[in-house]
């Protein structure tokens, strides 16, 4: 067989070789930072556009981010849309947004409207004569060859081998027929239309690879001996070959991936040697898991709405808070280095893939809003209206025009217990900031929680009666809780907790059950903030008017 005459026949548009495409995209002008280890990392990630942006997407950005920023490398967006089929039309603007919303900035790659950076294009579908120049070479080598198969065909051999307990795929007796075509057939096939794949030649062997996992340490496997696809019948590659020519071309150091790709590792590492280059660092991450009774399973699609990332945009769980969370699921000594710089931005932490695990990472929701309460705790009033009014301006329209409407009013609120080394937790989410807030607006103010039973309607009446004659608006803190301690004595209650604690018969309750009746009348609810702050971030006439109802 000519391998240089098959190649024409099949590509005789390509006339560009694997050198210019060296020179094409040649090796990246890195900095050189004298105070890290290693050379500046080049990363991506490389989504398919499915319309269904999830967790894991963005779990392996933050590491390929992180990799590459601090190292002082760089971070691109690669879209990997070989299979037409499943494309949704707007998927590749959704993940754009979906990664801008959650903070993940990239250097080069794809955007909205394009491409931005050297070594694109950066949508896989637009670099077909990139893949097809190399399938050319690989042809000319005698390593790859058209294959006529049919899908009947392909699918009466997995039969046969489903029978027989043998492997799947086109191998050894099942691409002899195809391997030794002789260029005569082969022209009379193509010229009657025939479709064709073009396979790569795997060799019958028992070799094993061995290669080097940042992740995982060393694994290995035996070395791939299928006739693996290299480009479609369309001409458009497969995700094996476009990952490989891709990464090589664009410089890839590190491939974060799924753990699921490990059994395909054979196939790249095939490919790298046969081309002889270097392959990348591989980081085969562990599978994102939940727990379901007393036993782990992988996260679903179908069962499981937190695997999309349009679940925390829509229940406003802000993006600093699930960018902490997984990095405490990444890095084992995270939440270490947060208990000791708790006002540090997260990015100052240190990411290291050694301090990986390669077993399942639980994804507890009720971890995630602990973490979240923490993360708002710490922002600053300002900071807190601001994006819990991007979200509403999103999300719920109607919170969006009363924060517009009461600016100041809900500012003022938000700083009650803000600050201090134990600021109020209250805030988890900015759709429950919603719910938490909604009694400083008359508009959405509602009694939720009832008065201690220790009061009775006539305690009720009397005791507000005399609160709002007793209480002057301009009091301090100080002053205000002194009439409120003679109230409670007046009154019959205990001043002090444990005193009613040590001999309940003797009082009719304690200041905890007052200040609770204040709290009610106040804010509808039993639990909420520091009732002489609450009280004049809604105005003297507001408390008055609320407390008034209960006379």
């Amino acid at each position: 067989m000519d391998y240089k005459e098959l190649a024409e026949l099949l590509f005789p548009h390509i006339v560009t070789t694997r050198e210019d495409m060296e020179k094409r995209f040649p090796e990246r002008d890195l900095p050189n930072r004298a105070d890290l280890p290693n050379r500046a990392n080049v990363t991506r990630i490389g989504p398919s556009p499915t319309g269904f942006v999830h967790l894991g997407n963005l779990y392996n950005a933050i590491i390929a981010e992180r990799l590459a920023h601090q190292s002082g490398g760089v971070f691109y967006l690669r879209i990997e849309d070989t299979d037409n089929k499943r494309e949704v039309p707007g998927a590749v603007s959704t993940v754009i947004q979906s990664m801008a919303y959650f903070g993940v900035n990239f250097d080069e790659g794809a955007v909205a409207d394009g491409d931005h950076g050297a070594y694109g294009p950066y949508r896989q579908r637009q670099r077909k004569d990139i893949y097809q120049t190399f399938a050319k070479w690989l042809v000319q080598q005698g390593k790859a060859y058209p294959c006529f198969l049919s899908e009947e065909e392909v699918s009466a051999i997995r039969d046969e081998q489903n029978e027989k307990k043998e492997d799947i795929g086109i191998y050894g007796k099942y691409a002899e027929k195809n391997r030794n075509l002789t260029m005569d057939e082969i022209k009379e096939k193509i010229g009657c239309g025939e479709k064709w794949v073009l396979r790569f030649k795997g060799s019958l062997n028992s070799d094993y690879i061995a290669v080097e996992d940042a992740i995982r340490g060393k694994l290995e496997m035996p070395r791939n001996f299928h006739d693996f696809i290299l480009l479609k019948s369309d001409g458009i590659p497969t995700y094996h070959f476009a990952h490989v020519v891709d990464d090589h071309l664009m410089r890839s150091t590190h491939v974060i991936r799924g753990e699921e790709w490990i059994p395909s590792l054979p196939i790249h590492i095939e490919l790298f040697n046969e081309f002889g280059w270097e392959h990348p660092i591989y980081c085969h991450t562990a599978t994102l898991m939940k727990l379901e009774g007393n036993s782990k399973r992988k996260l679903s699609k179908r069962k499981d709405p937190e695997l999309a990332l349009s679940f925390y945009q829509e229940e406003g769980i802000s993006q600093d808070a699930v960018w902490e969370f997984l990095l405490m699921i990444l890095n084992s000594n995270f939440e270490e280095w947060r208990i000791a710089n708790p006002f540090s931005d997260y990015r100052e932490f240190s990411f290291t893939l050694e301090k990986m695990s390669n077993s399942g990472a639980l994804v507890d929701l009720d971890k995630l809003r602990d973490v979240s309460k923490n993360v708002i705790s710490r922002m600053d009033a300002n900071e807190v209206y601001e994006k819990w009014f991007q979200w509403c301006c999103k999300y719920n329209e109607e919170y969006a025009a009363l924060l517009t409407k009461y600016k100041d009013r809900t500012i003022a609120a938000l700083k009650v217990g803000r600050g201090g080394e134990k600021p109020r937790r209250d805030i988890e989410t900015w759709k429950q900031a919603c719910q938490f807030m909604s009694f400083y607006y008359d508009e959405k103010f509602e009694i939720v929680d009832t008065m201690p039973e220790e009061c009775d309607e006539n305690l009720v009446r009397d005791f507000f009666k005399r609160y709002l004659e007793r209480i002057d608006y301009n009091d301090d803190s100080t002053a205000w809780f002194q009439k409120v301690k003679e109230l409670t004595e007046e009154f019959g209650f205990a001043v002090k907790p444990k005193d009613y604690k040590k001999d309940p018969s003797a009082y009719k309750g304690s200041i905890v059950h007052v200040t609770n009746m204040l709290r009610v009348a106040l804010t509808g609810r039993s639990n909420a903030p520091d009732i002489w702050d609450v009280t004049h971030v809604l105005g003297e006439e507001m408390a008055k008017e609320r407390i008034s109802k209960w006379c």
